[in-house]
């Protein structure tokens, strides 16, 4: 169990990193008056990518013991 939550940990994190990132690209181009760069739908997918989603944890965790 402690390795799954280490995994999940870990991609949470990397999905943190991945959103930053997005967040302040979209930042940086509000503020030179351009058009987003992200969507609600890409940071959506990031958590997908990641494997990070409610129903992919339980599973994860479920399956680890």
């Amino acid at each position: 169990m402690t390795s799954a939550v280490a995994i999940i940990t870990a991609s949470a994190a990397r999905a943190m990193i991945i959103a930053l990132g997005m967040a302040a690209e979209n930042a940086q181009r509000k503020h030179l008056g351009q058009s987003m760069s992200y969507t609600e739908d890409d940071f959506l997918l990031v958590i997908d990518r990641e494997g990070i989603s409610h129903n992919a944890v339980m599973n994860y965790l479920n399956n680890s013991f």
